[in-house]
C-alpha cells in the first residue's frame, strides 16, 4: 500500500479576512451564496490574494482537481494498493475512497469541493465518498503510521523518481508527500515530517506530473501491469 497525501493544498474556501473586499461581495452576490461557502481561486479572487497568507501558495483548486483525476484513474489505485489523502492549506484533511470518481470538468468538481467543505461529507446522507476534517498533516502522518515518509522538494537531495522508488521496495506501506501549491516551498513543521526528501528535477515540475510519475513506477516495482494483464 503506498500512501499518497497532497500537502499544503490550495484548496480552501474564502478566507473571512477577505469577505467584505468589493470583489468577494460582488462574486458572492452573483453567485447567491456566502463568501464561506466559495472555493478561493485565483482566477476570480486574485485582486485580493495579496491581502492573505503565503498568497503565493493559494486559490489553486485546480492543482488539487488534475493530480486527484491522475491518481484515482490509476492501475495502483484500481487495485486497491493506493490511499489517497489531501491537506489543505488551511489544516484540513480530506479522506478520498478509493472507488471515487471525480468529476473530469473543472467547474463540476469545484462545485463538489464547496458541497464538501459546507456539509462535511459527499454524497451527503450516503455512505462517503468523501469527508473532510479538521486536521493538520502530524496528526494525518501519527494516524496511517506509515512505514517511511518521503518528501519532494527543491531542497531535497537530487534523485530520479525511479531510484527514490526503488528504495521503497521491501517497505510495507511507505508515504510520500507532494506539494498541492503552485509556488513557494513546504512550511517548517511539515519538513519536520519527513524521513527522506529528493528533488527530482532542476526545475518545478506540476503536482499532477509527480503524482503520476510516482504513480508508474510505484505499479513498475510490483509489476502491477504484467499481473493486470494475466488476471
Amino acid at each position: 500500500m503506498l500512501f499518497l497525501i497532497l500537502a499544503e493544498s490550495a484548496l480552501e474556501t474564502i478566507p473571512p479576512k477577505v469577505w467584505r473586499h468589493p470583489l468577494i461581495v460582488k462574486h458572492s452576490k452573483k453567485r447567491g451564496v456566502h463568501p464561506s461557502s466559495i472555493i478561493l481561486d485565483r482566477s476570480y479572487h486574485h485582486k485580493v490574494m495579496g491581502l492573505l497568507d503565503c498568497p503565493e501558495k493559494r486559490g489553486r483548486p485546480d492543482i488539487v482537481h488534475f493530480a486527484l483525476l491522475e491518481a484515482l484513474g490509476s492501475p495502483l489505485n484500481r487495485e486497491g494498493l493506493l490511499k489517497v489523502y489531501v491537506h489543505t492549506i488551511s489544516d484540513k484533511v480530506i479522506n478520498i475512497r478509493s472507488d471515487t470518481r471525480l468529476p473530469r470538468n473543472y467547474n463540476r468538481f469545484v462545485g463538489l469541493m464547496e458541497q464538501l467543505f459546507e456539509v462535511g461529507s459527499v454524497p451527503p446522507g450516503e455512505e462517503p465518498l468523501l469527508w473532510i476534517e479538521d486536521k493538520d498533516l502530524k496528526s494525518l502522518i501519527e494516524e496511517i503510521s506509515p512505514s517511511k515518509v518521503v518528501g519532494f522538494s527543491l531542497e531535497g537531495a537530487p534523485s530520479t523518481i525511479r531510484d527514490l522508488i526503488g528504495g521503497l521496495k521491501n517497505l510495507e506501506n511507505p508515504a510520500v508527500i507532494i506539494g498541492g501549491f503552485p509556488h513557494g516551498s513546504f512550511n517548517e513543521e511539515t519538513k519536520s515530517l519527513f524521513d527522506e526528501v529528493y528533488s527530482v528535477d532542476r526545475e518545478v515540475l506540476d503536482a499532477s506530473i509527480i503524482v503520476s510519475r510516482v504513480i508508474y513506477e510505484y505499479e513498475n516495482l510490483l509489476s502491477i501491469s504484467k499481473k493486470r494483464l494475466k488476471a
